[in-house]
């Protein structure tokens, strides 16, 4: 069992009820700004989307009953690899809670860091046309992997990667603000956090789409050095916390 955390931030550190409205905000802030930026990037390297799983699943339903069951196929395993990367932060997570690892949601984070480099200096090095397959699995991968953390961590509060659930939520909370003050009170933090997640996935794909007209494939570093730098700056505050 984690002991709980008293100090202040840790949005990668705190588990459950131990969060705050304002830790879960920029949890879901920067992460979302991520996610739809590499979501963004992925739609125009490869034509597809790597964290809307819902449009992937409707496309290939479309595709098979069309009479395209290759690329009905195809659609499958974009999905099959968001399950995976969901799958494996969970078995992640769930190894470093039994052995009272604090910082494994950070380390899960600083691993999709680490692939989205990687996928970065792969594609800088050998182009796009070669790695286009790759690069769909790798970001799907990496946005199941996210949002099983944002979820796990948050307690299913903050999902980072995609954001039709998020526009239903805040349809309604809107309608809860017309009810009584009580019905107000409990609307108001879930149409805050909401707003936020989708605001900032909206955000992040056109900072992303801009950048990457300007400096092409170098975008997925600049993501890659933004998650590995909340990851490390958790991590810090981490080991700052299991000192004695």
């Amino acid at each position: 069992m984690l002991r709980p955390v008293r100090t202040g931030g840790a949005m990668l550190i705190r588990v459950g009820e131990e969060r705050t409205e304002a830790i879960d905000i920029s949890l879901a802030g920067v992460l979302s700004f991520v996610a739809g930026g590499l979501n963004a990037v992925g739609f125009i390297i490869v034509g597809s989307f790597t964290a809307n799983m819902t449009g992937n699943v409707s496309a290939m339903a479309d595709e098979i009953a069309t009479g395209h069951p290759g690329v009905g196929l195809l659609l499958a395993v974009y999905v099959s690899a968001f399950i995976a990367g969901a799958m494996v932060a969970a078995l992640m997570i769930a190894a470093g809670e039994k052995r009272g690892v604090r910082s494994i949601y950070a380390l899960g984070i600083g691993v999709e860091g680490i692939i989205v480099a990687a996928l970065g200096a792969a594609l800088l090095a050998f182009g796009q046309t070669p790695l286009q397959l790759a690069t769909i699995l790798l970001l799907s991968f990496v946005m199941g992997l996210q949002n099983a953390v944002t979820t796990m961590i948050s307690k299913a509060k903050v999902r980072s990667t995609h954001v039709s659930g998020m526009a239903t939520d805040i349809g309604i909370e809107l309608a809860a603000l017309l009810g009584d003050a009580q019905a107000r009170k409990a609307a108001l933090p879930k149409l805050r956090l909401h707003s936020v997640t989708l605001a900032a996935f909206t955000l992040g794909g056109i900072v992303c789409a801009v950048l990457f007209t300007a400096i092409g494939m170098w975008v997925f570093w600049v993501a890659a050095f933004g998650l590995m730098m909340v990851s490390g700056t958790e991590l810090y505050r981490a080991c700052r916390l299991n000192r004695p």
